[in-house]
């Protein structure tokens, strides 16, 4: 119940993000290949900024 209020730290919140441009990854990989790859970049530029927090 106090966890309600507790804000995310810098690493959580781009976990978070990694989390969901992965889904949207895997749903354009059927549809818009480029797009798809676009959208592996950024999950890739948001993992080496998880990997530098530690």
């Amino acid at each position: 119940m106090f966890g309600l209020f507790k804000k995310k730290s810098e690493k959580e919140k781009l976990q978070d993000q990694y989390k969901k441009l992965l889904e949207e990854t895997h749903k354009l990989s059927t549809t818009n290949r480029k797009m798809s790859d676009q959208k592996a970049y950024e999950a890739d530029e948001i993992m080496k900024q998880i990997e530098k927090l530690g």
